[in-house]
């Protein structure tokens, strides 16, 4: 887990797949898919958000694109708040 983003109102953290093994009752091997996400927090509403799937891809290559052409934060506070409207879940703190 790395946190990409973190400001006043958001926090964005990429969440890494890890390696699940396999069952040891069959011997042949189960192609399994690690997913990767990243949750987006609204720390204004209390509400979060998780991308993965193709969901994660489209953010990731967002990052990608940012990567080159350098955005301001209120271009970034922007983009996120734009995710934010589709956080659903309230955020609890263990």
């Amino acid at each position: 887990m790395h946190t990409l983003y973190d400001s006043d109102d958001y926090i964005v953290t990429h969440m890494l797949a890890t390696m699940e093994p396999t069952p040891a009752a069959s011997n042949a091997e189960v192609p399994t898919l690690p997913r990767h996400g990243f949750e987006i927090v609204d720390k204004r509403s209390g509400r979060e958000l998780y991308l993965d799937g193709a969901w994660a891809e489209l953010f990731q290559q967002r990052l990608a694109e940012w990567q080159h052409t350098t955005p301001t934060q209120e271009e970034v506070e922007d983009m996120l708040s734009q995710y934010a409207e589709l956080a659903t879940l309230p955020l609890h703190v263990h």
